[in-house]
C-alpha cells in the first residue's frame, strides 16, 4: 500500500459567498486550516470554509452555508471535491471521468459548529475527526423573561446593525414576512436600526407569500397595521397550481416533507419578487426563531418527548449529535441539515440571505435559557416562552409592541385553504423524486 501523503482538494464553494465582518476570508480559512476550536469561534460572520496544511484538510461552516463533499479515488491518489449542492458534486466528478463512484449517498456534509479533520493519506482513508467550536453554556440566565427578553434581542439587533453595516446604504432590503414572531422582530429590528442609522426606511420592503389569499397575507397586514406601518407590506402573489414539491426536491437535495414544503413556498416567494424586481439582492428572515425557542409542537413528532427536547443541547439545531446512532453524514441533523430549505431556494434565485437567529452570540443566549426551570417540563408554557421572550425584548429595544400571534408554518399560512394540501406528498414519494435524478 502507498502510504505517501497525497493532498487534492477541489474546492467549489463560493468564496464570495462568505459573509465574515472581523477577519479577511484568507485569515478565517487560515484559522480552519490550524483547526483550533478557538480559533474558529473567533470567526464573525456566516462562512463554509476550507484549510489545508500537507495532506491534512478541516472544514468548518457556519449554519447558514451548507458545505458538502465527497472523496473520490484516482490512481495518483484521493480527490477531496466540496461543494454547497450535491449535483456539482457530481458534475465535477463526471467531468474528470469518475462518475461510476458516484452516489448521492456517498456525499457528506459537514455538521454546523464543528472542524471536520480530513487526512488524505491514500487507501484506505481514515475517517473524519470532529472537534466542536461552539459550546454554549447551557440554563445559566435568570429566570426572568424580560431580562432574557432584552438580552436576546439585544444580541439580534447587533447582528442585524452587523448585517446593515456591510451594505450600501441605499441598498434595497427584503424581509421574508408572515407577522409571525420571528419574521416580524428581524423586520422591527431593522426598521429601528435603518432609522437609527440616519437611512432612509423606503429601501425596506416586508414581502409575503399569497397562493390563493392564505392566512399569513392576513396576519401580515394585521400586524403592520397595528404599528401603522402597512405601508411597508408588500404581497407576491402565485398562482397555487405553479406550487411544485419535486421542484423543491431538486433545489434543495433532500427528501424531509416539512423542509421540502417549506422550500416549495420559499421557491414561490423567490420566484414572485425576482419576476417584479430584477436586480434585487438581500433578503433577510426568521429562519432560526423556532430552532432557538424551542417552539415546535413535540406532539407532532413520536421521536421526541418535551424532555428529549429540553435536556439535549441545541437540539433542534444540530440534531442528535455527531457520534450518535442517529446522526446522519449525509446530511446532519436539525437545522444543520434543514437550512438548505431557506439557502437554496435563495441561491436558486440570485438572492443573499441573512438569518440573524443563526448566529451563535443569538443561539448562545438562548441556549443560556433556563427552560426546564421556566416551563416545568409543561408543553404549553414551552410554547407560550418565544412569544413571551421576543416581545418583551423588541419593546426593549425599540419601544414597539409587537403582536403576538399563534405559530404556524410557512407551508400553512402562505396557501389559500382549497391550495393547503393538494400538493403535498409523502416522504418515500420525495425520496424516489430525489434519487431519480441520479439514476
Amino acid at each position: 500500500m502507498d502510504d505517501r501523503p497525497v493532498s487534492r482538494v477541489l474546492d467549489l464553494s463560493d468564496p464570495a459567498s462568505n459573509r465574515i465582518v472581523n477577519m479577511s476570508v484568507e485569515e478565517a480559512r487560515g484559522r480552519v486550516a490550524r483547526g483550533t476550536a478557538d480559533g474558529v469561534r473567533a470567526i464573525d460572520g456566516s462562512f463554509a470554509l476550507c484549510g489545508t496544511d500537507g495532506a491534512t484538510v478541516r472544514l468548518a461552516r457556519s449554519i447558514d452555508r451548507p458545505l458538502r463533499y465527497f472523496l473520490a479515488k484516482q490512481a495518483d491518489g484521493p480527490l477531496l471535491v466540496l461543494s454547497d449542492r450535491i449535483d456539482r458534486i457530481r458534475e465535477a466528478l463526471d467531468a474528470r471521468g469518475l462518475a461510476g463512484q458516484f452516489h448521492p449517498s456517498y456525499t457528506r456534509m459537514v455538521p454546523a459548529h464543528h472542524v471536520v479533520t480530513i487526512r488524505l493519506v491514500g487507501c484506505p482513508d481514515p475517517d473524519p475527526e470532529y472537534a466542536r467550536f461552539f459550546s454554549p453554556a447551557r440554563g445559566v440566565l435568570p429566570a426572568d423573561t424580560a431580562a432574557i427578553g432584552r438580552r436576546y434581542v439585544s444580541a439580534l439587533a447587533s447582528e442585524i446593525g452587523k448585517w446593515l453595516e456591510a451594505l450600501p446604504p441605499a441598498e434595497p432590503i427584503g424581509v421574508c414576512f408572515s407577522g409571525g414572531i420571528d419574521s416580524g422582530a428581524v423586520f422591527l429590528l431593522t426598521y429601528h436600526l435603518v432609522r437609527r442609522m440616519g437611512q432612509s426606511p423606503a429601501r425596506l420592503k416586508a414581502f409575503t407569500l399569497s397562493a390563493g389569499e392564505g392566512a399569513d397575507l392576513v396576519q401580515a397586514r394585521a400586524f403592520l397595521d397595528t404599528l401603522d406601518l402597512g405601508f411597508f407590506l408588500e404581497p407576491i402573489e402565485a398562482d397555487p397550481a405553479s406550487l411544485d414539491p419535486r421542484e423543491a426536491v431538486r433545489v434543495v437535495e433532500d427528501y424531509k416533507p416539512l423542509d421540502v414544503e417549506s422550500a416549495t413556498m420559499a421557491l414561490a416567494l423567490c420566484r414572485g419578487i425576482r419576476e417584479r424586481y430584477p436586480d434585487w439582492k438581500h433578503l433577510a428572515d426568521g429562519d432560526g426563531g423556532d430552532e432557538n425557542l424551542k417552539d415546535y409542537p413535540i406532539e407532532e413528532n413520536g421521536e421526541l418527548t418535551i424532555k428529549s427536547v429540553l435536556n439535549n443541547p441545541m437540539l433542534y439545531q444540530e440534531g442528535w449529535g455527531v457520534g450518535t446512532i442517529k446522526h446522519s453524514l449525509t446530511y446532519t441533523g436539525g437545522q444543520s441539515r434543514s437550512y438548505t430549505r431557506t439557502y437554496a431556494p435563495l441561491a436558486r434565485h440570485g438572492f443573499e440571505g441573512f438569518s440573524p437567529f443563526t448566529r451563535p452570540s443569538v443561539v448562545e443566549i438562548a441556549e443560556g435559557i433556563p427552560f426546564v426551570t421556566l416551563t416545568n417540563f409543561r408543553h404549553e408554557r414551552l410554547y407560550a416562552l418565544k412569544g413571551e421572550i421576543v416581545s418583551k425584548g423588541v419593546e426593549a429595544v425599540t419601544g414597539m409592541r409587537m403582536p403576538v400571534f399563534p405559530k404556524r408554518r410557512f407551508q400553512d399560512g402562505a396557501p389559500g385553504p382549497e391550495a393547503r394540501t393538494a400538493w403535498r406528498k409523502t416522504e418515500s414519494f420525495y425520496r424516489a423524486e430525489f434519487l431519480s435524478q441520479y439514476v
